[in-house]
């Protein structure tokens, strides 16, 4: 499965920070399964529930590791469950690829890193400076991602 949602009936970036964000405080979801479930449920892709499985690995900085970002390794599995390719040699890749690098490009220019281990560093896990940093970033990445996705679908018309 690798739907490419239609133009018509785009959803609305900003109810898709605020649908993230409250998936991440109401503690229903990590940053990256916030960001996949939402972008998953708003554009209709239609793939199953179980697609979070797949993104259950990533918060925290990949499974807790404070590595990368899990709110940016959520915005980039998003865009490849929209723009990946499922058949080998698919050149469909690159334009991934290079959305990918985009969106990863803009959260750094931003905060200066992707690196959890520093986004989050003198911060205790749960803690409310914690929960605050990580819903708003959850919610910008969902943000953005649903931006990059809404003008990717425009100027493919």
């Amino acid at each position: 499965m690798n739907p490419e949602p239609s133009c018509a009936g785009l959803p609305d970036p900003v109810q898709i920070r605020e649908t993230a964000e409250a998936y991440y405080r109401n503690k229903d979801f990590y940053c990256s399964e916030a960001i996949v479930r939402t972008i998953n449920d708003a554009f209709s892709l239609g793939y199953p529930d179980s697609i979070i499985k797949a993104a259950s690995g990533f918060p925290i900085g990949i499974g807790g590791s404070g590595c990368t970002c899990g709110a940016v390794t959520g915005g980039v599995m998003a865009l490849g469950m929209v723009f990946g390719r499922t058949e080998p040699g698919d050149p469909k890749v690159i334009r991934c690829m290079s959305l990918a690098r985009e969106l990863i490009e803009q959260f750094e220019e931003r905060h200066k890193v992707s690196c959890c281990r520093v986004l989050t560093n003198g911060m205790l896990l749960g803690s409310p400076d914690h929960m605050e940093q990580c819903v708003a970033l959850t919610g910008e990445v969902a943000e953005e991602t649903a931006k990059i996705i809404i003008r990717e679908m425009n100027t493919s018309r």
